[in-house]
């Protein structure tokens, strides 16, 4: 609110919030959104390392309609999101001593009554700590992989959701270059927001994981520990080993004092 709506205006704004939505209606002239989240100590340079990347993800609404969007790095422009663009998470990195900014352009139209350019946006500072797009056992180089014990160890520690249970159905978004992993859970250990709830078979939570389309999610039998993030209010699978396996590996750290955290094991 408060813009001038002067075609050849440019009006300057700072995100400081680790993530949030931006909407912006009937656009003319442009926006320069400078990226300032305020991040924890540990994206700072470490000495004799080199400073980790700060990492943003952008997604339109599905009516961004009236504008582009650009990233601007050390004063050079990349498209991110076209007018009218494919509903697809865009991500991107810099270093913290690199100067960022999304400029949102309006494109010229007779009739801007009813265009809207909204998206969400995420900040995240130490990304190193996770995936830079929360996948399915995602190495950092993004080839698909089955975790180590020690990541297998790590996320139930750390992950937004740990979910016991089993694979449901599994359906494949080939637009989004998406697979959704139906879950029916027998434990919820852990979520931060109600992703799981009653469903399904009676009395039992049930909720959608998410995964990219290429790591090629089968559905398979058995008990699975289900661990992953929230992306844009999304889960998304981190780590998913066979309940009996992450028993095994769980209770041999526990008896050499090497597990992270502790744990519920029956």
């Amino acid at each position: 609110s408060g813009l001038s709506q002067e075609a050849g205006s440019v009006e300057q704004l700072s995100l400081h919030c680790a993530e949030g939505s931006l909407e912006w209606l009937y656009p003319m002239g442009a926006l320069r959104l400078r990226l300032a989240p305020r991040l924890p100590p540990t994206t700072a340079a470490v000495k004799d390392r080199s400073p980790h990347h700060i990492t943003a993800c952008v997604k339109p609404s599905g009516t961004f309609r009236g504008a582009q969007l650009y990233l601007e790095k050390e004063g050079v422009l990349e498209l991110l999101l076209p007018e009218v663009p494919r509903p697809r998470v865009r991500c991107f990195s810099w270093l913290p001593r690199e100067k960022v900014a999304l400029f949102l352009q309006a494109t010229p139209h007779r009739d801007i009554s009813r265009h809207i350019a909204a998206f969400r946006y995420e900040l995240r500072g130490d990304w190193l700590a996770r995936p830079a797009l929360p996948a399915a056992s995602l190495t950092r180089e993004g080839v698909c992989r089955p975790c180590n014990d020690t990541e297998i160890l790590m996320a139930i520690c750390t992950s937004d959701f740990v979910i016991r249970g089993s694979i449901q159905s599994i359906s494949n978004d080939a637009e989004l270059q998406e697979s959704v992993i139906g879950v029916s859970a027998t434990r919820i250990h852990r979520q931060k927001f109600p992703l799981f709830q009653v469903g399904g078979q009676p009395g039992w939570p049930a909720g959608n994981i998410r995964t990219p389309l290429r790591c090629g999610v089968k559905l398979g039998p058995g008990t699975f520990l289900f661990t992953g993030w929230l992306h844009f209010g999304e889960a998304w699978l981190s780590c998913a080993p066979r309940y009996r396996d992450f028993q095994r590996i769980y209770e041999g750290a526990r008896r050499t004092r090497q597990n992270p955290c502790e744990f519920p094991v029956d």
